[in-house]
């Protein structure tokens, strides 16, 4: 049974004297109960009874993924996502997008929390035959939606010209070169390690490799200036920075959709716009990228 409180527990509990306690039994509601000719209190009823009297109460914050007109991406950077932005108000005027560089594992764990829209990831397996179906189903309760945004191709950003004459990963082993590096949230950081493993290389010997950036772009920038001889990045900041590159292969970079938020109006503009012919020229202006499966649903597969 719960906790009774007699009539100068009461008072104490609400701080006024016990003669007031009677009159608000009588003229405001104060739950009670006589038993034996004394009064007693449920204190959990008398708590609410004060809950419900409360004036001004502060508002519970609204979630943000239920705010009308507003998209919130969360996950890993690119170049051609960050240019879609303000196409994507440009269309849809009455929208706001925002997008928070997180990470592919950090835009996961912000799906998660329901701190987002959706997420963008390019999160392969070990053994990269596929991407983000494992990293998803492991982070979210429900398997997700996943829908393609594009093909980027992924390498190392080095010096105009290459003057160290870098190849392959393999290469920056030698002791006179410097590298930078991504964050360990960063899916292209996860590459780098898996490239460096397969070359036979101790990341702890590499010059630069505890020095991490947050964008692909600032990678190419260090390069740029001569603060490191190479760094992994997409294709697009070579050509962006002038700055040469050398491959390691294509990969997919998606949208991760919760199925509860799929056919939200934000979410379905927002991939209405990946067929539109904006959008494309957008990106056959930049390098590096391939628009074969761009706006394809590749999680769950129609039959």
């Amino acid at each position: 049974m719960e906790k009774l409180l007699s009539t100068k527990e009461v008072a104490r509990f609400l701080g006024i004297n016990e003669k007031m306690v009677y009159t608000l039994i009588t003229e405001k509601g104060l739950p009670a109960t006589k038993i034996t000719g004394k009064w007693l209190f449920p204190k959990e009823l008398v708590e609410q009874w004060v809950e419900s009297k409360t004036i001004n109460y502060p508002k519970q914050l609204e979630s943000a993924v239920q705010i009308p007109n507003l998209l919130l991406i969360a996950g890993s950077n690119d170049i051609l996502l960050d240019r879609s932005l303000p196409l994507f108000r440009k269309l849809n005027p009455e929208q706001t997008v925002l997008f928070g560089n997180l990470g592919s594992l950090g835009g996961l764990k912000a799906l998660r929390r329901g701190q987002c829209h959706l997420a963008t990831s390019h999160l392969a397996q070990e053994d990269n035959q596929e991407y983000n179906f494992a990293f998803a189903a492991s982070e979210l309760d429900e398997v997700p939606a996943l829908v393609n945004f594009c093909r980027r191709e992924q390498g190392l950003v080095v010096a105009k010209g290459n003057p160290r004459g870098i190849r392959a990963v393999a290469d920056l082993g030698a002791r006179d070169l410097c590298v930078v590096n991504r964050p360990l949230e960063a899916s292209t950081r996860l590459l780098f390690d898996r490239e460096i493993l397969k070359a036979g290389l101790d990341c702890r010997q590499l010059p630069g490799y505890e020095r991490e950036l947050a964008s692909h772009v600032e990678v190419g920038l260090e390069v740029l200036a001569g603060r490191a001889d190479a760094g992994p990045a997409i294709g697009a900041v070579a050509a962006l920075l002038d700055l040469d590159f050398i491959p390691l292969g294509w990969e997919r970079f998606d949208l991760i959709i919760p199925k509860d938020g799929f056919f939200s109006k934000s979410v379905q503009l927002f991939l209405e716009m990946l067929h539109g012919q904006p959008f494309r020229a957008l990106a056959e202006s930049l390098t590096g990228y391939d628009l074969s499966l761009c706006g394809k649903m590749i999680y769950p597969r129609s039959r």
